[in-house]
């Protein structure tokens, strides 16, 4: 007992009717937006990744976390 063609097609209308073309079509538009916006997104998670990162630092010599601007102009004294 498999499905018609008129099932099918009265099924079609009604969510046609309920929904109207305007908003189907609309959240067709929106769904392609929110993809989109994904694949743009891994593409920029990807491109921070290669990147090196900015911030701090722990320093070797006396084990306390610094900032990469502070590290790179203090004198190491030894």
């Amino acid at each position: 007992m498999g499905l018609s063609i008129w099932q099918i097609l009265l099924v079609i209308v009604l969510v046609v009717l309920l929904f109207g073309r305007g908003k189907i079509s609309d959240l067709m538009g929106d769904v392609a937006k929110g993809i989109t916006s994904f694949r743009k997104g891994l593409k920029e998670e990807e491109g921070a990744q290669d990147e090196p990162s900015e911030g701090k630092v722990i320093d070797n010599e006396t084990g306390e976390t610094v900032d990469v601007a502070s590290k790179d102009k203090a004198p190491h004294s030894k």
